[in-house]
């Protein structure tokens, strides 16, 4: 076998990009390096370049190359033109007779190991330039799979050296500067993981939206992986939280979206190899991956973070025979980890119109435009350049007109699909999987982009007005007071990682049960003797995959609540219980029933009455397993407990029993309960409220309203409305003494300090340990604290 030509992969390391490629060389450093580690990759060989450049010089394919490219650039043919020629003079050349010698002697070895006479391979291009740190060839060049016998083998060979020149990789390798000359292509040769009947995907190191690089995104979908990477299938969507994967004992999985997952690719007799085929139902309500798979495929992308020393975007597979899982591709993340982690950019839509479709949002910007929908790749020509992009999938076909389009929307596809890499690649805001895109929108219709407001993209009607800050997180002064952030909703969570806030001062349960959850927890308790038929089916369509409906809630809120509490890990979030006032709880599906129809919501059944009285007490236990699990089972020990809208001490106690009785023991296990500070009570009883929570967080609006007499809804009284009202004022320095004479924290969570800053300086000189500000709200708040600290002192020593 000659050895110029042919490399088994645990011959070949990382360096060897010049000779095997990114995607060969990675192959082979993950089999030397990773296999110790329980890291899975299929056995193979590559071709090298200078197999490639052999076959070039036997055809005499240079001069062919050269002259084609200089009609290009003369503009005397096309791209397409010259694209079409250059391969179609490689399919039609010749293997040199020891370079067929070489892969098919390489080939009976690989089947010879395998145990099986003809084995079926997957064939991958592997440009020598690709995945490189600073681009990405991804998808450039073509892959084959199920490839089987000899003369199959050297013809997917054959068309693996021709789509060097694709009419996408000429294109890209002349924008990106490298010559065309320089440039060879090697072929890996991978024994075939059976997820044709299993299942594959993608997976990222790093958040792909947000480049939140402690979590890893793993895309799932039935069948051959080729449907995901190329944005066919709507897959399952998880997301791993990396600092807790060494403990065994936890599951620190933040996200399971069930995904429709409407076709699958399989094997299938003729050429080519493989087809697309319909899921069942039951494949398509169903999760591909279980809990311990997605773990493990977790740990996985973390070693191979670790030993790449970068984020890395790795595609996997699950042999359906062994049930085994296997890396089948890694490579170096070039959007995120480029990114400048120091300019914080955030836009912030105002007014808008009607929503006319959603989807999975990429990218965090807002882009307003005219729709030019274009439905076949044979039809790119007529994309109006500067236009927003409609169509319902892309492959690497598209990316010349992706190029040129101020944002991208598609019916189908993942956050791992094409359409979303490359538009993370060229900066242009997506939004993928809506559905219905290329039904509800049409040509030259006025739209806006939104891609801001968390995990869903929105298109909206018309052009939107939105603002645009932008920020260097190092001029941030540092402050003894500690500015926290107020969050709800954990689809937009991880948008403010990079913020360097001192945790979550706020986190607002009801949004997420409200948001994703969206049934009242009583009707899930009782559903079985649910009297409303209609309410019964709606909450069977919404727990769809949950026998046990109280583990939909439970299940459902821990995740939810996970994903806040990752954002600033290990830094404390404060998750205050449900706050709902009985007209929102109402709304819920099956909420009706439940709730009394009170004159005042405010001040009736709300905070902590509901957590002891019958007609809420099964409610309340599932939120404490909720966050029993949260800390528990997905490992989150940083979780602070808040209790709100607590009236009186005697109130108080029930509550904290009632918690215990739901396994959440204050100072058990280093859980810590705090007590809102927002009614009159518990500034008059501070002292004892103090013995039974660790902390207080002021609740200034509704503090200022019940101190005042004044309903903060309403538009009369809204210029008596007023946080910095003298009265309001008292009961606050009152709370923080009490406070601070006990031994317990005092923090605030709301607008004032943003709005005012003379109320920053007030905060300051009441020694209040913490506020806590909207992410919008937060720099203005540092820089008011770090003022108002700075005028302290020097008043300080004036004295």
């Amino acid at each position: 076998m000659s050895q110029t030509d042919v490399l088994w992969f645990e011959d070949v390391k990382r360096p060897d990009v010049a000779l095997v490629g990114g995607k060969n060389s990675s192959l082979g450093e993950m089999v030397q390096n990773l296999a110790a580690e329980g890291v899975r990759v299929p056995p193979g060989f590559a071709t090298t370049a200078n197999a490639y450049w052999r076959y070039v010089e036997a055809n005499n394919l240079k001069q062919v190359i050269i002259d084609r490219l200089d009609e290009m650039d003369s503009g005397k043919k096309t791209l397409a033109e010259v694209g079409q020629a250059i391969r179609s003079a490689f399919l039609g050349g010749d293997w040199p007779e020891d370079t067929i010698k070489a892969i098919t002697d390489a080939y009976q070895e690989l089947s010879k190991r395998a145990g099986k006479e003809d084995l079926d391979v997957a064939v991958r291009s592997s440009a020598t330039a690709e995945d490189l740190p600073d681009a990405s060839f991804a998808g450039q060049q073509e892959t084959y799979l199920n490839i089987s016998g000899e003369g199959a083998l050297l013809d997917a060979c054959r068309r693996c050296f021709a789509s060097l020149f694709t009419d996408r990789a000429i294109s890209y390798r002349q924008v990106r500067g490298f010559d065309h000359m320089q440039v060879a292509l090697s072929i890996g040769v991978q024994q075939m993981v059976r997820s044709d009947i299993g299942g594959s995907g993608v997976m990222f190191s790093i958040d792909t939206e947000s480049g939140f690089d402690k979590v890893v995104r793993i895309d799932a979908a039935w069948g051959l992986g080729e449907n995901v990477v190329q944005g066919a299938v709507d897959p399952d969507a998880y997301q791993v939280f990396k600092p807790l994967l060494d403990d065994d004992s936890l599951l620190p999985i933040v996200e399971k979206t069930l995904g429709e997952k409407a076709i699958k690719m399989v094997y299938a007799p003729g050429d080519p190899p493989i087809k697309n085929v319909p899921t069942s139902k039951a494949e398509r309500a169903a999760f591909v991956l279980d809990d311990q798979e997605i773990i493990q495929l977790g740990r996985w992308a973390a070693v191979i973070e670790k030993h790449y020393d970068c984020p890395m975007d790795m595609e996997w597979a699950k042999d359906g025979e062994s049930g085994e899982l296997f890396i089948v591709q890694a490579r170096p993340e070039t959007v995120q980890s480029r990114a400048d982690a120091n300019i914080f950019k955030s836009y912030r839509i105002l007014e808008k119109g009607n929503v006319l479709s959603t989807g999975l949002s990429i990218g965090g910007a807002i882009v307003p435009g005219r729709v030019c929908l274009i439905e076949d790749v044979r039809d790119i020509e007529k994309f109006v350049d500067g236009s927003i992009l409609v169509t319902g999938m892309t492959d690497p076909d598209w990316v010349p007109i992706m190029k040129k389009a101020k944002a991208i929307i598609t019916d189908h596809g993942g956050r791992t699909s094409h359409a979303a890499i490359v538009s993370r690649e060229l900066g242009v805001p997506a939004i993928v999987g809506t559905g219905d895109a290329t039904h509800v929108l049409h040509t030259d219709q006025e739209i806006t982009v939104s891609c801001a407001e968390g995990d869903e993209g929105f298109v909206y009607e018309g052009h939107a007005s939105f603002e645009i800050d932008e920020l260097n997180i190092d001029s941030l002064p540092e402050t003894k007071t500690k500015v926290m952030l107020n969050l709800a909703n954990p689809s937009a969570a991880f948008n403010w990682w990079r913020i360097p806030a001192d945790g979550v001062g706020l986190a607002r349960m009801e949004f997420v049960v409200t948001n994703q959850v969206q049934v009242h927890p009583m009707a899930l308790v009782n559903f079985d003797t649910l009297p409303d038929a209609d309410v019964k089916e709606e909450i069977e369509r919404i727990t769809a995959g949950y026998d046990d409906k109280s583990e939909y809630f439970i299940d459902t809120l821990s995740r939810g609540l996970a994903r806040i509490a990752a954002v600033l890990y290990p830094k404390p979030v404060i998750i205050r219980m449900s706050d709902f006032k009985t007209n929102e709880y109402a709304s819920l599906v099956g909420g009706a029933a439940y709730e009394p129809n009170e004159e005042n919501p405010m001040i009736g059944w709300r905070g902590a009455s509901r957590y002891y009285s019958d007609g809420y007490r099964e409610g309340f236990a599932l939120e404490c397993r909720a966050i029993q699990r949260l800390r528990n089972e997905i490992g989150f020990k940083n979780v602070v407990v808040m209790i709100p809208f607590c009236r009186s001490v005697k109130e108080a106690d029930k509550v904290l029993d009632v918690m215990a009785e739901n396994g959440l023991v204050r100072g058990e296990d280093g859980l810590e309960v705090y007590v809102m500070c927002e009614i009159p009570s518990n500034v008059i009883l501070a002292k004892e409220f103090a013995t039974r929570f660790d902390g207080f967080s002021i609740g200034s609006n509704d503090l200022t309203q019940l101190t005042l007499g004044v309903d903060r809804d309403s538009e009369e009284l809204a210029g008596i409305f007023d946080e910095e009202d003298e009265a309001v004022e008292w009961m606050i320095a009152s709370v923080c003494e009490a406070a601070h004479k006990a031994g317990a924290k005092i923090g605030l969570c709301g607008q004032a300090p943003s709005d005012h800053p003379r109320f920053a300086e007030f905060l300051v000189a009441c020694g209040v340990d913490s506020m806590s500000v909207v992410p919008d709200s937060f720099f203005q708040v540092k820089r008011h604290v770090f003022d108002a600290e700075a005028n302290a002192s020097v008043t300080a020593k004036a004295s």
